[in-house]
């Protein structure tokens, strides 16, 4: 069976509150992490940027402020999430668009760079997915992709697991009053490719110059590549 109905229908519940749920969650670091995206897919001068799985708009909007000459659309196929966008960066000239990853409607050879955080560990096929940002992507155009990564089976795991099995589902049910997505989630996390593997499919996909860094005790990947 397909996650897409299923993720998307979690998405739209949980969008309201979806900012706070990512500050608490990450400590804070999520911010950071979003500025080191939009740093290495880079200016693309007065080209398009495309981010996939935009949820409330926040990688989409560090793109417009960096790159003030850059044409930015912001896409998610969970319809309330890209409300919540629209409302918070009103301001910013940022295309809002519906879409599903696993088949862009844009045409070959278009994007400077397309980002996403958090998409694929929320797809069936992620090198499917992969594929399809290569076809959109001009020759030398960049990919950067956050995701959660299965942290290392190390002294610190075991504390990991159990934020992971249950501090995130209580916050969850605290701040979102939704334990079961973010239970969804967590678990996802725990399923996800490993950062080598991700990496991967990235070359699986097509892509090039393909490199990772991890961040919060190697929970977090930003992954990059090239076409």
């Amino acid at each position: 069976m397909s996650k897409g109905p299923g993720v998307q229908k979690m998405f739209d519940a949980i969008a309201g509150r979806y900012d706070l749920m990512n500050r608490v969650m990450t400590m804070g670091q999520d911010q950071k992490w979003r500025r080191f995206v939009v740093e290495k897919a880079g200016n693309p001068a007065g080209g398009w940027m495309l981010d996939l799985a935009t949820g409330t708009g926040d990688i989409a909007a560090l793109s417009c402020a960096s790159y003030h000459e850059a044409r930015v659309i912001g896409a998610d196929f969970s319809q309330n999430m890209l409300r919540e966008a629209q409302k918070r960066f009103a301001d910013q000239p940022i295309h809002w668009q519906a879409c599903d990853a696993n088949r862009l409607p844009y045409d070959d050879n278009v994007f400077e760079s397309v980002t996403f955080g958090y998409l694929l560990r929320n797809v069936d096929d992620a090198v499917r997915v992969l594929r399809e940002v290569h076809r959109v992507l001009k020759p030398g155009g960049r990919v950067v992709c956050l995701d959660t990564t299965p942290p290392a089976k190390n002294l610190l795991y075991p504390f990991i697991r159990l934020y992971f099995a249950y501090g995130i589902p209580l916050m969850g049910r605290m701040i979102a009053d939704d334990e079961a997505a973010y239970a969804y989630l967590t678990g996802s996390t725990m399923d996800f490719h490993s950062a080598e593997a991700l990496a991967d499919a990235f070359r699986e996909a097509g892509l090039i110059d393909v490199g990772y860094r991890k961040f919060m005790l190697g929970t977090i990947g930003i992954h990059w590549g090239r076409k």
